[in-house]
């Protein structure tokens, strides 16, 4: 088996963290119940989903053959829980000390007797993890025969940070291309970015801006989805756009309908204007461009494998699923957009804005805070036939309006935020509030994120996806329909 790693948010890692080392120098210990994603290539991620305290003398005891020991009668109930749930099961214990830490012979032996029986009862992946300060060492046992060593731990909340079991080694020389970035970054920081894969929901306005700076940065995959083809009213926005991708000659509004709808079909996509983009940019990065709609199961399972996720398409349905990509799998990520409404009344401008709002496993649910509304999200589900014959709409045709200056702003907000978390130098105090960049009056405002404990989506209960991992089905059209 392939070396495993896990996933854990800031706030439970800091509880965990908190528990292991409050100073006395001992040893102390945990249970972690985890979902599970298993990638193509056979690894597995583990996705923490529930922590579970051991209080030393009553949990945490002198063991028969080692130092301690967790009771059985604490750990059955967890280990009945990961057989019900589906959820993998963890042991945690810590050692003192920074920079390196392993098992003991003791750790080891422990194992070997005791994982294959309660692989046996579980029917999940079973392990152990220990901690010092700053590293993290694990064992999983998938099959009774052997145990799989852990590669990496990644906590993930204002910053990313990924633990290991030692020292790590340097990393090659900067690219002579991002000089001036690696005085900031460091070669460990460029050499970061080079390994992590980043999805781009949307490669329209804001998201081709997006794809630009994630290319420029150096990002070694980008993954970016998107429907549509470029048209003509879109290359006053789209970076790099040209009159011939669209197919401007045909599909100027003096051409007739019928040349104009023949020749909309053959205009190049815009996942494909911003692969050629991200090239330019990053000639040494992949892209992996993806001609479909988030809300298709495809489309969406290329996204669970990503280390971090921009939403760039302002659908009820795309936010619905990037919400659940987010807690389901534990991916940071992102929402932003764009607004400049117009009274269709009056004609009058209304308040121009530029929006940021980050989502964790731990905060910005968009549930939580009514931004994907029911009845917004049921209109989106019937077809433009069907709207129009029950009012959803006044007039499909009105078209909102948009400005690449705007975009732009929630753009290098949201891609600047990634770095900062990416290379761990956002303050560990930094707010993460939504933030509103309204136009006309300079202004920024913060709205606070509610959480709400029985959400669906980020709640921590049990009828929850909150790292579910494959246990769970993502809300793509399919699954919708199956269900209603």
């Amino acid at each position: 088996m392939k070396p495993w790693t896990l996933t854990i948010p800031e706030a439970m890692h800091e509880r965990l963290h908190g528990h292991l080392f409050p100073g006395d120098g001992d040893e102390h210990g945990a249970v972690l119940l985890a979902g599970v994603e298993r990638r193509p290539d056979g690894q597995l991620r583990l996705l923490a989903r529930e922590l579970a305290l051991a209080v030393d003398g009553t949990d945490y005891v002198p063991g028969r053959h080692g130092y301690r020991m967790l009771r059985a009668e604490f750990l059955q109930p967890y280990a009945l829980k990961a057989r019900d749930e589906s959820l993998a099961y963890l042991a945690i214990h810590n050692h003192a000390g920074r920079g390196n830490v392993a098992f003991s012979g003791d750790d080891l032996a422990s194992q070997r007797r005791g994982y294959p029986a309660l692989l046996t009862l579980t029917k999940q992946p079973v392990g152990a993890l220990v901690f010092s300060q700053d590293t993290v060492a694990g064992n999983l046992y998938v099959q009774a025969s052997a145990a799989s060593e852990l590669a990496s731990c990644t906590v993930v909340g204002r910053n990313r940070v990924e633990l290991v079991s030692g020292q790590r080694s340097s990393p090659r020389r900067a690219d002579p291309m991002r000089d001036r970035q690696a005085l900031l970054l460091g070669d460990a920081g460029l050499a970061l970015l080079r390994t992590l894969r980043v999805g781009v929901i949307g490669a329209g306005g804001v998201g081709s801006v997006v794809v630009e700076l994630l290319a420029r940065l150096g990002v070694g995959t980008i993954v970016v989805a998107d429907p549509e083809r470029v048209a003509i009213s879109n290359l006053s926005r789209l970076l790099g756009a040209r009159g011939l991708d669209a197919l401007s000659l045909l599909t100027h509004p003096s051409r007739p309908a019928w040349v104009r709808r023949l020749a909309e079909g053959f205009a190049r996509t815009k996942v494909s204007l911003a692969k050629r983009n991200a090239r330019r940019a990053n000639p040494a990065g992949a892209i992996i461009p993806i001609v479909g709609d988030i809300t298709d199961p495809d489309v969406a399972a290329a996204f669970v494998s990503c280390d971090y996720v921009f939403l760039a398409a302002d659908s009820m349905q795309a936010r619905l699923v990037f919400n659940a990509l987010v807690h389901q799998y534990l991916i940071p990520g992102v929402q932003m957009g764009s607004k400049a409404p117009v009274d269709r009344k009056t004609g009058m401008l209304g308040e121009v804005f530029s929006v940021c709002r980050p989502v964790t496993p731990d905060r910005g649910c968009l549930w939580c805070n009514e931004l994907i509304p029911a009845s917004k999200l049921q209109n989106e589900i019937h077809t433009p036939a069907e709207r129009k014959a029950q009012r959803y709409v006044d007039d499909d045709e009105i078209a909102a309006p948009s400005v690449v200056t705007l975009n732009a702003v929630t753009a290098a907000h949201a891609v600047n935020d990634f770095l900062f978390y990416a290379a761990g130098l956002t303050h560990a105090t930094a707010i993460t509030d939504y933030r509103r960049f309204i136009a006309r009056s300079r202004d920024v405002r913060f709205d606070e994120p509610q959480a709400l404990a029985s959400c669906l989506d980020c709640g921590d209960h049990e009828p929850s996806r909150l790292a579910r991992g494959d246990a769970a089905e993502l809300p793509t059209k399919e699954r919708r329909r199956a269900c209603g």
